[in-house]
């Protein structure tokens, strides 16, 4: 009997312990969620600040322009650059506007937004640039998808029937650089970033031409850019009568084999919108080993902010571009909705690692320096010396996407 209530004695000791064990555990879980999202809530905080103060720098920068021109960066000596509708990086300043807009719903950025949309309609009839991409789909795509005003909605089908003018069944793929006929046909990697307004073109159309052409310009991009290892060269050449390859070189980047930083940036971010528009897992499948050779690329800095060029000769002490570093934090945040639960987590993280060091004093301008642009340390073109560690439209433009796609 004795021996029985001892028995009896002891579980219910081990029973006490183990429920005394479950509460203690219990409680460490409730404090870690509260921590995360205590965590959580401060991040989110963090960008509502920060695009509010993104939204009154815009609109002092949109007041200082006159008409017809864009922001593009500042000169050596500090002097405010800008540009014409006809430059390729004029699609960024409206299109940065519109996300404010969309943020702070602030008519005065609303209307700054659309006067300076409507000035870049005559690009949508360029047949000589395949930029137009990034012209009328930063600034009429986001228009529309914001406003849902179908007016728009012919320059977008315009401008993708421009684009597709420079596409040939030979090669497959869509002209980059030179005139329609040259016996030269050169694709840039950052032709990637212009199918989203062909893609878009043909549901709003009903055109499914747009559609295959985008689809096929991904494919033989696919097919000849890249590398084993996930990197891309910037430029092929073509022989525009025989579709044969001529020569893969680089025109921004270190070395003909280096990975120059903003050119892996188009990659991932070009790839993943096209798994977005086509469900085809061989996007996929490419977006992700372009992530991977990023992020666990020897070179790459902790702090996630690549150096302008991979490969670059002086690292450590070569230039950061925090252009290449807005772009990827904006691809991985749509990649980690497309990646399983491990994956996407990982890329989540990276993309608020990059933001948060954006958002710091290291890379932040002082609101009215640098004529109010919101970024500076962005590498242009160093091999040709030209926009070298300076704010650059697309670099604002890319770390408000990425913010917004972050705060959602």
């Amino acid at each position: 009997m004795q021996a029985c209530q001892r028995i009896i004695y002891k579980k219910g000791i081990l029973l006490l312990k183990n429920q005394q064990m479950k509460k203690y555990l219990s409680l460490i879980a409730f404090i870690l969620i509260g921590l995360h999202s205590f965590a959580q809530d401060k991040f989110q905080s963090r960008l509502v600040i920060s695009l509010q103060q993104a939204s009154k720098q815009y609109k002092v920068l949109n007041e200082s322009l006159a008409p017809g021109l864009f922001p593009r960066s500042v000169d050596s000596v500090g002097n405010l650059v800008t540009n014409k509708s006809n430059w390729w990086t004029s699609g960024f300043f409206p299109g940065s506007l519109w996300y404010l807009y969309e943020f702070t719903k602030d008519s005065a950025l609303k209307n700054a937004a659309m006067i300076r949309t409507a000035q870049l309609k005559s690009e949508a009839l360029n047949t000589g640039d395949h930029d137009i991409g990034f012209k009328i789909w930063c600034s009429y795509g986001n228009e529309l998808r914001i406003t849902k005003d179908s007016s728009v909605i012919p320059v977008i089908i315009d401008a993708a029937t421009s684009l597709s003018k420079r596409f040939s069944p030979t090669t497959g793929l869509i002209r980059s650089w030179g005139k329609i006929g040259d016996s030269s046909f050169i694709v840039i990697i950052d032709n990637m970033m212009n199918l989203e307004l062909l893609f878009e073109a043909s549901k709003l159309s009903g055109d499914s031409s747009f559609y295959r052409i985008a689809v096929s310009h991904a494919d033989k991009t696919l097919e000849n850019h890249f590398r084993p290892d996930g990197s891309s060269y910037h430029v092929v050449e073509y022989n525009t009568a025989t579709a044969a390859v001529k020569e893969k070189r680089t025109a921004q980047g270190f070395s003909n084999s280096s990975a120059w930083a903003r050119g892996q940036a188009w990659g991932l971010y070009g790839y993943t919108m096209c798994y977005r528009e086509t469900h085809d897992p061989k996007y996929l499948t490419q977006a992700k080993k372009i992530a991977s050779f990023i992020l666990n690329n020897p070179n790459l800095p902790k702090d996630k902010i690549p150096y302008w060029d991979f490969n670059a000769p002086n690292i450590p002490n070569a230039l950061r571009d925090a252009s290449a570093a807005a772009i990827i934090a904006s691809a991985l945040c749509e990649l980690s909705e497309y990646a399983d639960k491990k994956e996407g987590k990982l890329y989540k993280a990276t993309a608020k690692q990059i933001i948060k060091k954006l958002d710091s004093y290291a890379y932040l301008n002082i609101p009215g320096v640098q004529h109010w642009f919101l970024l500076k340390h962005s590498v242009g073109h160093l091999p040709a010396k030209s926009e070298v560690d300076v704010p650059l439209s697309y670099a604002d433009y890319y770390y408000v996407e990425a913010m917004m796609r972050l705060i959602k």
